[in-house]
Protein backbone atom coordinates (compact mmCIF):
# COMPACT_ATOMS: atom_id res chain seq x y z
CA UNK A 1 0.00 0.00 0.00
CA UNK A 2 1.49 3.11 -0.77
CA UNK A 3 2.55 5.81 1.81
CA UNK A 4 -0.28 8.48 1.80
CA UNK A 5 -3.09 5.36 1.62
CA UNK A 6 -1.38 4.24 4.82
CA UNK A 7 -1.43 7.47 6.60
CA UNK A 8 -4.84 8.36 5.99
CA UNK A 9 -6.17 5.10 7.66
CA UNK A 10 -3.83 5.12 10.16
CA UNK A 11 -2.50 7.53 11.93
CA UNK A 12 1.48 6.97 13.63
CA UNK A 13 1.99 6.54 17.40
CA UNK A 14 4.20 8.82 18.75
CA UNK A 15 4.99 8.26 22.29
CA UNK A 16 5.36 11.54 24.39
CA UNK A 17 8.77 9.94 25.48
CA UNK A 18 10.68 9.44 23.42
CA UNK A 19 12.92 6.43 25.25
CA UNK A 20 9.40 4.48 25.16
CA UNK A 21 10.38 2.93 22.09
CA UNK A 22 13.98 1.76 22.88
CA UNK A 23 14.26 -1.74 24.37
CA UNK A 24 15.17 -2.54 27.56
CA UNK A 25 19.12 -3.63 26.97
CA UNK A 26 19.43 0.05 25.03
CA UNK A 27 23.37 1.06 24.63
CA UNK A 28 23.18 4.42 23.66
CA UNK A 29 25.74 6.79 22.16
CA UNK A 30 25.24 10.44 22.02
CA UNK A 31 26.45 11.97 19.34
CA UNK A 32 27.64 15.17 21.35
CA UNK A 33 28.79 18.06 19.20
CA UNK A 34 29.81 20.20 22.29
CA UNK A 35 26.27 22.64 22.16
CA UNK A 36 23.78 22.67 24.43
CA UNK A 37 21.14 20.47 22.66
CA UNK A 38 23.34 17.38 22.79
CA UNK A 39 24.50 18.35 26.03
CA UNK A 40 20.62 18.21 27.52
CA UNK A 41 20.49 15.07 25.21
CA UNK A 42 22.88 13.44 27.19
CA UNK A 43 21.86 14.53 29.96
CA UNK A 44 18.46 12.87 29.38
CA UNK A 45 19.61 9.84 28.33
CA UNK A 46 21.46 9.69 31.95
CA UNK A 47 18.70 10.56 33.68
CA UNK A 48 16.14 7.84 31.89
CA UNK A 49 18.51 5.21 33.56
CA UNK A 50 19.97 3.90 30.00
CA UNK A 51 23.30 3.49 29.85
CA UNK A 52 25.12 6.22 27.66
CA UNK A 53 28.42 7.33 26.18
CA UNK A 54 29.24 10.35 24.67
CA UNK A 55 31.25 10.34 21.52
CA UNK A 56 32.39 13.58 19.55
CA UNK A 57 33.39 13.69 15.76
CA UNK A 58 36.66 15.28 15.06
CA UNK A 59 35.78 16.40 11.63
CA UNK A 60 38.46 19.20 10.98
CA UNK A 61 41.58 19.58 8.82
CA UNK A 62 43.74 18.27 10.60
CA UNK A 63 46.64 20.84 9.02
CA UNK A 64 44.29 23.87 10.00
CA UNK A 65 44.42 25.41 13.69
CA UNK A 66 40.90 25.18 14.73
CA UNK A 67 40.70 28.05 18.12
CA UNK A 68 37.77 29.38 17.06
CA UNK A 69 34.59 27.63 18.39
CA UNK A 70 32.56 27.04 15.63
CA UNK A 71 29.75 25.75 17.65
CA UNK A 72 30.03 22.03 16.70
CA UNK A 73 33.44 20.12 14.91
CA UNK A 74 36.15 22.44 16.79
CA UNK A 75 38.87 21.88 19.50
CA UNK A 76 36.78 23.76 22.03
CA UNK A 77 33.32 21.89 21.47
CA UNK A 78 35.95 18.88 22.05
CA UNK A 79 36.44 20.11 24.97
CA UNK A 80 33.49 21.47 26.02
CA UNK A 81 31.49 17.93 25.39
CA UNK A 82 34.42 15.77 27.27
CA UNK A 83 33.45 18.19 30.27
CA UNK A 84 29.48 17.85 29.94
CA UNK A 85 30.29 14.21 29.66
CA UNK A 86 32.19 14.30 33.11
CA UNK A 87 29.62 16.35 34.84
CA UNK A 88 27.28 13.60 33.68
CA UNK A 89 29.47 10.22 34.81
CA UNK A 90 29.61 9.27 31.21
CA UNK A 91 32.36 7.83 29.08
CA UNK A 92 33.03 10.26 26.64
CA UNK A 93 35.21 9.42 23.28
CA UNK A 94 36.23 11.32 20.40
CA UNK A 95 36.70 9.74 17.08
CA UNK A 96 38.16 12.02 14.30
CA UNK A 97 36.25 11.28 10.99
CA UNK A 98 37.78 13.78 8.58
CA UNK A 99 38.84 11.54 6.08
CA UNK A 100 35.06 9.91 5.89
CA UNK A 101 33.56 13.35 6.62
CA UNK A 102 35.14 14.90 3.11
CA UNK A 103 34.50 11.63 1.27
CA UNK A 104 30.69 12.04 2.22
CA UNK A 105 29.80 15.77 2.75
CA UNK A 106 32.14 17.73 1.77
CA UNK A 107 33.29 16.36 -1.55
CA UNK A 108 29.56 16.43 -2.64
CA UNK A 109 29.41 20.12 -1.49
CA UNK A 110 32.12 21.37 -3.40
CA UNK A 111 30.78 19.34 -6.76
CA UNK A 112 27.33 20.95 -6.32
CA UNK A 113 28.43 23.63 -6.17
CA UNK A 114 31.01 23.83 -9.37
CA UNK A 115 27.79 22.70 -11.21
CA UNK A 116 25.50 25.64 -10.17
CA UNK A 117 23.78 23.35 -7.56
CA UNK A 118 22.55 24.91 -4.25
CA UNK A 119 22.95 21.32 -2.19
CA UNK A 120 22.31 21.21 1.99
CA UNK A 121 25.68 19.35 3.17
CA UNK A 122 23.18 19.21 6.73
CA UNK A 123 21.32 16.30 4.80
CA UNK A 124 24.14 14.24 3.72
CA UNK A 125 25.55 14.58 6.89
CA UNK A 126 22.89 13.09 8.73
CA UNK A 127 22.87 10.00 6.53
CA UNK A 128 26.02 9.20 6.01
CA UNK A 129 28.16 9.83 8.75
CA UNK A 130 25.97 10.68 11.93
CA UNK A 131 23.51 8.03 11.19
CA UNK A 132 25.99 6.06 8.74
CA UNK A 133 29.56 6.04 10.04
CA UNK A 134 29.31 6.77 13.41
CA UNK A 135 26.11 4.29 14.52
CA UNK A 136 28.44 1.65 12.54
CA UNK A 137 31.13 2.30 14.58
CA UNK A 138 29.20 2.94 17.92
CA UNK A 139 28.13 -0.16 16.87
CA UNK A 140 30.97 -1.79 17.07
CA UNK A 141 31.73 -0.97 20.57
CA UNK A 142 28.22 -2.30 22.07
CA UNK A 143 25.76 0.42 22.18
CA UNK A 144 22.32 -0.30 19.89
CA UNK A 145 21.46 3.55 19.38
CA UNK A 146 22.58 6.78 18.57
CA UNK A 147 20.92 9.28 20.17
CA UNK A 148 21.38 13.61 18.80
CA UNK A 149 20.06 16.84 19.64
CA UNK A 150 18.17 17.34 16.31
CA UNK A 151 14.70 18.61 17.03
CA UNK A 152 12.02 15.66 16.17
CA UNK A 153 10.28 12.83 16.97
CA UNK A 154 10.14 8.92 15.75
CA UNK A 155 7.03 7.26 15.23
CA UNK A 156 5.34 3.87 15.22
CA UNK A 157 2.95 2.14 12.73
CA UNK A 158 1.92 -1.29 11.38
CA UNK A 159 5.59 -2.34 11.53
CA UNK A 160 7.58 0.69 10.26
CA UNK A 161 9.07 3.51 11.77
CA UNK A 162 7.92 6.87 11.45
CA UNK A 163 9.69 10.48 11.36
CA UNK A 164 7.70 13.88 12.99
CA UNK A 165 8.17 17.72 12.88
CA UNK A 166 9.62 18.56 16.54
CA UNK A 167 6.83 20.67 18.93
CA UNK A 168 9.20 23.32 19.00
CA UNK A 169 8.55 24.50 15.43
CA UNK A 170 11.12 27.26 15.22
CA UNK A 171 13.69 24.42 15.85
CA UNK A 172 11.92 21.70 13.97
CA UNK A 173 14.98 19.89 11.84
CA UNK A 174 12.80 16.72 10.73
CA UNK A 175 13.63 18.76 7.08
CA UNK A 176 17.57 17.47 7.68
CA UNK A 177 17.14 13.62 8.97
CA UNK A 178 14.48 12.88 5.62
CA UNK A 179 17.17 10.33 4.19
CA UNK A 180 17.61 8.01 7.02
CA UNK A 181 16.04 4.55 6.35
CA UNK A 182 14.08 2.15 8.48
CA UNK A 183 17.27 0.60 9.80
CA UNK A 184 18.40 4.07 10.80
CA UNK A 185 15.49 5.42 12.24
CA UNK A 186 15.47 1.80 14.22
CA UNK A 187 18.39 3.06 16.08
CA UNK A 188 18.08 6.62 16.48
CA UNK A 189 16.79 8.51 19.23
CA UNK A 190 15.86 11.99 20.20
CA UNK A 191 15.61 12.94 23.27
CA UNK A 192 14.77 16.84 22.77
CA UNK A 193 11.67 15.99 20.40
CA UNK A 194 9.21 17.34 22.44
CA UNK A 195 10.42 20.36 23.84
CA UNK A 196 7.97 22.62 23.36
CA UNK A 197 10.62 25.76 23.92
CA UNK A 198 14.38 25.78 23.38
CA UNK A 199 14.66 28.08 26.59
CA UNK A 200 13.90 24.77 28.31
CA UNK A 201 16.80 23.15 26.74
CA UNK A 202 18.48 26.12 28.16
CA UNK A 203 17.15 26.33 31.68
CA UNK A 204 17.77 22.05 31.73
CA UNK A 205 21.15 22.78 31.22
CA UNK A 206 22.20 25.49 33.59
CA UNK A 207 20.14 23.54 36.02
CA UNK A 208 22.59 20.70 35.40
CA UNK A 209 25.45 23.50 35.28
CA UNK A 210 26.53 21.97 32.56
CA UNK A 211 29.40 24.35 30.64
CA UNK A 212 27.65 25.21 27.89
CA UNK A 213 24.07 26.06 28.83
CA UNK A 214 24.72 29.44 27.49
CA UNK A 215 26.46 28.49 24.34
CA UNK A 216 25.45 30.37 21.58
CA UNK A 217 23.34 28.29 18.48
CA UNK A 218 25.60 27.21 15.50
CA UNK A 219 24.37 29.44 12.72
CA UNK A 220 27.15 28.12 10.01
CA UNK A 221 28.31 25.33 8.07
CA UNK A 222 30.92 23.73 10.86
CA UNK A 223 33.31 22.92 7.96
CA UNK A 224 33.23 26.87 6.41
CA UNK A 225 35.53 29.64 7.98
CA UNK A 226 33.99 32.78 7.11
CA UNK A 227 32.55 34.08 4.11
CA UNK A 228 30.87 31.60 2.47
CA UNK A 229 32.59 33.12 -1.20
CA UNK A 230 35.86 33.10 0.37
CA UNK A 231 35.52 29.37 0.97
CA UNK A 232 34.26 28.27 -1.96
CA UNK A 233 36.68 30.47 -4.21
CA UNK A 234 39.57 28.52 -1.88
CA UNK A 235 37.87 25.19 -2.49
CA UNK A 236 36.73 25.61 -5.96
CA UNK A 237 39.99 27.00 -7.55
CA UNK A 238 39.88 25.96 -10.95
CA UNK A 239 36.70 24.56 -11.09
CA UNK A 240 34.97 27.87 -12.50
CA UNK A 241 35.25 30.34 -15.12
CA UNK A 242 33.25 33.68 -15.48
CA UNK A 243 30.80 34.25 -18.15
CA UNK A 244 28.19 35.84 -19.35
CA UNK A 245 25.33 37.31 -17.26
CA UNK A 246 21.93 37.39 -19.60
CA UNK A 247 18.44 37.97 -19.28
CA UNK A 248 15.43 35.98 -20.67
CA UNK A 249 15.43 37.06 -24.16
CA UNK A 250 19.22 36.38 -24.44
CA UNK A 251 20.67 39.64 -23.99
CA UNK A 252 23.76 39.60 -22.16
CA UNK A 253 24.36 42.21 -19.49
CA UNK A 254 27.54 41.40 -17.64
CA UNK A 255 29.82 38.88 -16.45
CA UNK A 256 29.85 36.85 -13.66
CA UNK A 257 32.81 35.53 -11.60
CA UNK A 258 31.89 31.62 -11.66
CA UNK A 259 28.35 29.44 -10.98
CA UNK A 260 29.37 28.69 -7.57
CA UNK A 261 29.26 32.20 -6.18
CA UNK A 262 25.47 32.58 -7.41
CA UNK A 263 22.02 31.22 -6.12
CA UNK A 264 18.44 31.39 -7.50
CA UNK A 265 16.49 34.42 -5.86
CA UNK A 266 20.04 36.32 -5.45
CA UNK A 267 19.55 40.10 -6.11
CA UNK A 268 23.10 41.92 -4.71
CA UNK A 269 26.67 41.60 -5.84
CA UNK A 270 25.95 41.03 -10.07
CA UNK A 271 27.74 43.31 -11.02
CA UNK A 272 25.22 44.92 -13.58
CA UNK A 273 24.93 48.77 -13.61
CA UNK A 274 20.68 49.89 -14.48
CA UNK A 275 20.25 51.00 -17.55
CA UNK A 276 18.04 53.61 -15.76
CA UNK A 277 18.00 55.05 -12.21
CA UNK A 278 14.18 53.20 -12.47
CA UNK A 279 14.77 50.03 -13.86
CA UNK A 280 13.27 47.20 -11.74
CA UNK A 281 16.05 45.22 -9.63
CA UNK A 282 17.20 42.10 -11.31
CA UNK A 283 17.46 38.19 -9.90
CA UNK A 284 19.15 35.29 -10.29
CA UNK A 285 16.49 33.40 -12.36
CA UNK A 286 18.93 30.04 -13.31
CA UNK A 287 22.22 29.29 -13.29
CA UNK A 288 23.14 27.22 -16.91
CA UNK A 289 26.12 25.35 -16.77
CA UNK A 290 25.93 23.83 -20.05
CA UNK A 291 26.56 26.97 -21.12
CA UNK A 292 28.45 28.50 -18.18
CA UNK A 293 25.49 31.56 -17.82
CA UNK A 294 23.54 33.16 -15.18
CA UNK A 295 19.88 34.16 -16.45
CA UNK A 296 18.46 37.15 -14.73
CA UNK A 297 15.07 38.91 -14.54
CA UNK A 298 12.24 40.30 -12.88
CA UNK A 299 11.21 39.32 -9.32
CA UNK A 300 8.04 37.98 -10.89
CA UNK A 301 10.33 35.99 -13.23
CA UNK A 302 11.47 33.70 -9.82
CA UNK A 303 7.83 32.24 -9.62
CA UNK A 304 7.35 28.31 -10.11
CA UNK A 305 4.67 25.95 -10.42
CA UNK A 306 5.91 23.26 -10.19
CA UNK A 307 9.39 20.54 -9.75
CA UNK A 308 11.09 17.53 -10.24
CA UNK A 309 13.15 15.89 -7.88
CA UNK A 310 15.28 12.81 -7.95
CA UNK A 311 17.12 10.60 -5.95
CA UNK A 312 13.99 10.17 -3.83
CA UNK A 313 13.56 8.31 -0.62
CA UNK A 314 10.42 7.28 1.27
CA UNK A 315 10.36 7.04 4.88
CA UNK A 316 7.81 4.41 6.25
CA UNK A 317 6.77 2.85 2.84
CA UNK A 318 6.42 3.33 -1.07
CA UNK A 319 6.22 7.17 -2.81
CA UNK A 320 2.80 8.98 -2.32
CA UNK A 321 0.18 8.34 -4.68
CA UNK A 322 -0.48 10.76 -7.80
CA UNK A 323 -3.31 13.01 -6.61
CA UNK A 324 -2.39 13.58 -3.21
CA UNK A 325 -1.92 16.95 -1.29
CA UNK A 326 1.24 17.04 0.51
CA UNK A 327 3.74 19.80 2.26
CA UNK A 328 6.59 20.41 0.27
CA UNK A 329 9.66 21.99 2.20
CA UNK A 330 12.60 23.78 0.38
CA UNK A 331 14.90 24.61 3.46
CA UNK A 332 15.93 23.54 6.32
CA UNK A 333 13.25 26.60 8.11
CA UNK A 334 11.69 27.25 5.25
CA UNK A 335 7.68 27.30 5.08
CA UNK A 336 6.13 24.23 3.69
CA UNK A 337 4.01 25.10 0.67
CA UNK A 338 1.23 23.51 -0.24
CA UNK A 339 1.17 21.22 -2.78
CA UNK A 340 -0.20 18.24 -4.65
CA UNK A 341 1.87 14.91 -6.28
CA UNK A 342 1.42 14.80 -10.23
CA UNK A 343 3.83 11.83 -10.40
CA UNK A 344 5.73 9.70 -8.13
CA UNK A 345 8.32 6.60 -8.68
CA UNK A 346 10.56 4.91 -6.25
CA UNK A 347 13.02 7.73 -6.55
CA UNK A 348 11.08 10.13 -8.49
CA UNK A 349 8.36 12.35 -7.86
CA UNK A 350 6.87 15.76 -9.59
CA UNK A 351 4.73 18.29 -7.76
CA UNK A 352 2.59 20.94 -8.53
CA UNK A 353 2.45 23.73 -6.42
CA UNK A 354 -1.41 25.46 -5.41
CA UNK A 355 0.34 28.89 -5.33
CA UNK A 356 3.51 29.51 -7.38
CA UNK A 357 6.90 29.31 -5.18
CA UNK A 358 9.77 31.24 -5.32
CA UNK A 359 13.67 30.53 -5.31
CA UNK A 360 13.38 26.84 -6.36
CA UNK A 361 16.84 25.71 -7.40
CA UNK A 362 18.25 22.62 -8.45
CA UNK A 363 20.00 20.66 -5.33
CA UNK A 364 18.02 22.00 -3.00
CA UNK A 365 16.31 19.26 -0.80
CA UNK A 366 12.82 18.65 -0.71
CA UNK A 367 11.17 17.07 1.85
CA UNK A 368 7.49 15.75 1.52
CA UNK A 369 5.00 16.11 4.79
CA UNK A 370 1.92 15.23 5.72
CA UNK A 371 0.76 17.41 8.73
CA UNK A 372 3.59 16.67 11.05
CA UNK A 373 5.08 13.74 9.18
CA UNK A 374 7.69 12.66 6.86
CA UNK A 375 6.91 11.11 3.88
CA UNK A 376 10.07 11.38 2.45
CA UNK A 377 11.86 13.69 -0.22
CA UNK A 378 14.69 13.93 -3.03
CA UNK A 379 17.01 16.53 -4.51
CA UNK A 380 15.07 19.20 -7.14
CA UNK A 381 16.53 18.66 -10.56
CA UNK A 382 14.65 21.24 -12.45
CA UNK A 383 11.54 23.62 -12.00
CA UNK A 384 8.95 24.87 -14.14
Amino acid sequence: MAAVATLEAAPAVVPADPFALLPPDAVVAVAMSGGVDSSVAAARCVAAGVETLGITLAMWPGDREQVRDRGCCSVDAVEDARRVANRLGIRHLTWNLEREFSAEVVAGFESDYAAGRTPNPCVRCNQRVKFGVLLSRARAIGATHVATGHYARIGWRGGSWTLHRAREARKDQAYTLHRLDQAQLAAALFPLGGVERKSEVRAEAARLELVTAAKPDSQELCFVDGDLAAELGRRLAGRFRPGPIRDQGGRVLGEHRGLPFYTVGQRTRLGIRPERPDAPALYVLELDSASNALVVGPPGALRRTGLHAGDCRWVAGGPPQPGAGVEAQLRAHGLPLRARVMAATGRSVELRFDEPASQVSPGQAVVLFRGDEVIGGGVVETAA
